[in-house]
């Protein structure tokens, strides 16, 4: 069953944490932030609706590094009730498909529920000074990618908040699985 994510509340503050990545080091909010805002989403391994655009996500989070974003993958799901999302498949995943961002860990669960967190993949567009500007889909894709034309709703987004420090008034929401939450 697809879970939406609610709409932006713009000028929430981002949360910190620290949580393991996949290369082997301790990222904290701090690490990831760029200059010109950050982008923290929310995915794991299994979601056919991450996979059916993780070229995607890895194109974005690229073009927005060179805006000077920061960005960081979390994956919260419960590895006991779902092995592809064990931290070892996350690093298994994140080297074969080199991914230019940390994918961190978040075994306890509690960024996943400080940030509100409801699907994967879910986004969160940060402007520099660490407010929420933008929390909408990655584009018009689903379970099966959209168009390869399709109109890059969170690139287009967060490079606004970039060079603003502002996300677009009009968002639609991103939908995919819910997280998997420990009993």
């Amino acid at each position: 069953m697809a879970v939406s994510t609610p709409t932006c509340d713009f000028g929430w503050k981002a949360r910190p944490f620290t949580l393991p990545g996949t290369d082997g080091r301790d990222w904290s909010l701090k690490d990831i932030a760029g200059p010109k805002g950050t982008l923290v989403m929310f995915i794991c391994n299994h979601c056919p609706y991450v996979r059916s655009v993780i070229d995607r996500i890895i194109r974005d989070a690229r073009d927005l590094q060179a805006l000077g974003v920061g960005v960081v993958a979390i994956s919260a799901n419960d590895p006991a009730d779902y092995p592809e999302d064990s931290f070892d498949a996350m690093r298994a995943m994140a080297e074969s498909l080199a991914f230019p961002f940390p994918y961190v860990f978040d075994e306890s669960q509690d960024v996943a529920r400080a940030y509100g967190a409801t699907c994967t993949p879910d986004f969160f567009g940060f402007n520099a000074e660490g407010g929420l500007q933008y929390r909408g889909r990655l584009d018009a894709s689903g379970r099966q990618a959209a168009a390869p034309d399709a109109r890059r709703e969170l690139y287009q987004a967060m490079r606004m908040i970039a060079e603003t420090g502002q996300g677009p008034a009009e968002q639609t929401p991103s939908m995919g699985c819910s997280i998997k939450w420990k009993a």
